[in-house]
């Protein structure tokens, strides 16, 4: 009799200090839910689902954080643009479809799946929340993997499957309290050479560099690291970027913050604390179209802004006041069959939206082509790697070049042959011998 005293006094205890016991699943059936006291769980405990509330408000999200990292970190949210307006929900399955109800059981959020049968939902130890048939565990009618918030994960694509025109792209939270959508987007483009964005609304914010091989051409620091391996798919089916780490046990992620910065962030144990190892922009010459067209932008120059060779300040009031935008244009018009080409080195390479790409082309073939074509007004190598190949040329304006110290990119610009100087076209023409 004593011990069933002392069990029901455990209980009552429990009661008193823990009114409220958290309970985890493993998966989302027609027969279960999680709601504000019961959680959904990765089968190696990596990953967590639940309703949580940010900064003390009276919104309340479903979202997927890492479970065994005391600071709470969110990865993705379901319903940020239609919060609960209290705790009293469920997801869960319902036709075929995870959704989330409130209290009323009214519909606030749904993945809006049509198809499948006897499906059970999933939360993957990668972070990604999975809708799938219970007899087949590899195949996803439905992922959260493919409606990004504002973190990438390993794993984790961005950009477009080409067959349906389905673009994944990240966007900022409203503040570090509301995880509604911000103005902050990260996009992929893939015309041209393919180029990360990023937007601020409808106004480019900054971008990457076109991708060379290695990695983006003006990500100073965003290339691999050795437990860090980036990949670029470029095929008729998608155009996509992602990462995933070498290391086990490894996390790390890649967001972007309400006030429009980029991090590359990773988790250390021993301090618990996460460790930035990358960031953008870093400095002003990461301002999208800095230094207008045919500038270029150095940030060990001062003014940061300056013309290349046979080039002058097309505003130069503005230029001397240390405003850069208006860029450059050329002293001496061009001749079509008589022009030359300026080399230069270690650059991010222009905007190349509109840019021709032929990725078999050597680059002497390049150079000829660019010549022969009276509108084009420079040439590169599409990929850096083995000495170089493909091809890229511009027609036009020249838009968002930098100097890139750490970059192996080679640019070459047209020029009248009499501002280019025959010393100069000798130097030129030596090297464009061992390059291409």
């Amino acid at each position: 009799m004593r011990v069933s005293n002392r069990v029901l006094l455990f209980f009552a205890s429990l009661v008193i200090f823990f009114p409220t016991i958290s309970l985890s699943i493993r998966t989302l059936t027609a027969t279960n839910s999680a709601t504000n006291d019961q959680t959904l769980i990765s089968s190696g405990d990596v990953f967590e689902l639940g309703f949580f509330s940010s900064g003390g408000s009276d919104k309340w999200f479903v979202g997927v954080w890492y479970k065994n990292i005391p600071e709470k970190t969110y990865v993705w949210v379901a319903n940020r643009d239609n919060p609960l307006s209290n705790s009293s929900g469920a997801f869960k399955v319902v036709d075929q479809n995870i959704v989330l109800l409130d209290q009323n059981q009214k519909l606030v959020w749904s993945s809006n799946t049509t198809r499948g049968i006897n499906t059970v939902a999933e939360l993957l130890d990668s972070g990604n929340l999975v809708l799938r048939e219970a007899e087949d565990p590899n195949n996803y009618l439905w992922q959260s993997f493919d409606f990004p918030t504002d973190t990438i994960l390993p794993a984790m694509k961005l950009g477009w499957d080409l067959n349906t025109g389905f673009e994944r792209y990240l966007t900022s939270w409203r503040s570090s309290a509301d995880p509604s959508s911000g103005d902050f987007s990260l996009k992929l483009n893939y015309h041209g050479l393919p180029d990360i964005f990023l937007w601020n609304k409808q106004q480019i914010e900054s971008r990457s560099g076109p991708w060379n091989g290695e990695g983006f051409s003006g990500a100073a620091g965003m290339e691999p690291l050795d437990y860090l391996k980036l990949e670029l798919v470029t095929n008729q089916d998608e155009v996509t970027y992602s990462f995933s780490v070498t290391t086990k046990n490894l996390f790390t992620r890649l967001i972007v913050k309400p006030d429009g910065f980029l991090q590359r962030l990773t988790w250390i144990p021993n301090t618990k604390q996460w460790n930035q190892i990358w960031y953008a922009p870093k400095d002003q010459c990461d301002k999208f179209r800095k230094c207008g067209p045919y500038g270029i932008c150095d940030t060990n120059a001062s003014p940061v802004c300056n013309c290349p060779r046979g080039f002058e300040p097309k505003n130069l009031q503005a230029w001397n006041l240390r405003d850069g935008s208006d860029g450059c244009v050329r002293k001496t018009n061009l001749s079509c069959m008589g022009d030359k080409f300026l080399h230069l080195r270690n650059v991010k390479l222009p905007e190349t939206t509109t840019a021709f790409v032929d990725r078999s082309m050597s680059l002497k073939d390049c150079g000829d082509q660019c010549l022969r074509n009276c509108s084009c007004t420079a040439y590169a190598n599409a990929d850096i790697r083995n000495g170089g190949t493909g091809c890229v040329i511009w027609a036009g304006e020249l838009l968002d070049i930098r100097e890139h110290p750490l970059g192996d990119q080679n640019l070459f610009v047209r020029l009248a042959a009499s501002d280019l100087g025959k010393f100069y076209f000798l130097l030129s023409l030596i090297s464009t011998f061992f390059i291409g």
